[in-house]
């Protein structure tokens, strides 16, 4: 049987199939992400309690470098055989170029009820592959537009402004401020909320995915056969992704849980900071496409199909 949290992606995909007054309203939605994403940040901070090994900092800077490389290589593929324009070309490579936190999350959850062994800063996968895609995909298009408009005026955005928005947006600091308060307080220190935060894990992440799963069927239905190259792109892509995850992670000798969910971050594109940035700084973008393949086609192949399987190739290979 899948995971139990799998269980209920699909119900929020039925229900919004069949068209039912199930939702999971607004401020729920708001704190189950913060309670998700603190979460997560204080599992990878109690994993690093105690440590200061700084023999994994090439390791990470390797795989932060992934968050550049991927998107820089879509964007010619999404330019030439999806043929979209150079403003969405730019957004749809930086929302895959970025990750995923659900996905991550449910990645998390399959490697922990798998018993597979798991890297103390795996965590940190998610912080490092989140933000430079954004800043590169967007310096990118600032690059593009003043070699098409010689004259036009600098953009407003600036890479520091840039950087400013996406270090201090609302995951980056649940994250990174999770690490560093469980790093900083270990076992005991987080032994009164315990119960609740971490216990809570699975109960945070089947509901959050409950509502992708509405969310999803929203976004999906009625399928928009004439944007058929975007949906295929967005259904091949997480296998092709992944296997790069896969191969860098098996390259760097990582445990097989850590190998894993670095194949399943690769494998998924961003549906929450990634149109945030890309609203404010490529206003030309049409955000609807980026959400229409990250979170409507990508996020449930990597759910419903990617990730049994990505598993089943770490268990082969390592």
């Amino acid at each position: 049987m899948p995971d139990i949290v799998i269980a209920f992606f699909a119900l929020g995909l039925l229900a919004g199939l069949l068209k039912s007054d199930l939702k999971v309203p607004n401020a729920v939605y708001e704190t189950l992400s913060i309670l998700l994403m603190l979460t997560l940040g204080l599992k990878g901070g109690l994993a690093l309690h105690g440590r200061a090994d700084l023999a994994v900092l090439p390791d990470l800077l390797l795989i932060g470098s992934l968050g550049v490389l991927i998107p820089l290589a879509l964007y010619p593929v999404l330019k030439r055989w999806v043929r979209l324009g150079s403003a969405d070309a730019v957004s749809i490579a930086a929302h895959y170029g970025s990750v995923s936190a659900g996905t991550f999350a449910v990645a998390l959850a399959l490697a922990e009820r798998a018993g597979m062994p798991l890297a103390p800063e795996t965590t940190l996968y998610l912080v490092l592959l989140e933000l430079p895609a954004l800043v590169v995909m967007l310096w990118w298009y600032q690059r593009q537009k003043k070699r098409a408009h010689s004259d036009a005026p600098l953009a407003q955005h600036s890479a520091l402004h840039v950087w400013h928005e996406a270090l201090t947006s609302r995951s980056v600091l649940l994250l990174v401020g999770g690490v560093a308060i469980g790093w900083l307080y270990g076992p005991e220190g987080l032994a009164p909320i315990t119960p609740t935060l971490l216990g809570g894990f699975k109960t945070f992440l089947a509901l959050f995915l409950l509502e992708m799963g509405i969310c999803t069927a929203r976004a999906c239905f009625p399928l928009p056969i004439q944007h058929w190259r975007l949906l295929i792109f967005a259904a091949l892509a997480p296998f092709v992704l992944a296997s790069v995850g896969l191969a860098v992670g098996l390259g760097l000798g990582l445990p097989a849980g850590s190998v894993l969910i670095l194949a399943a971050l690769t494998a998924s594109a961003s549906y929450i900071a990634a149109p945030a940035a890309i609203r404010a700084s490529v206003p030309e973008a049409n955000i609807g496409l980026a959400m229409l393949a990250s979170l409507g086609v990508t996020f449930p192949v990597n759910v419903l199909i990617g990730l049994p399987l990505y598993q089943r190739w770490v268990e082969a290979l390592v």
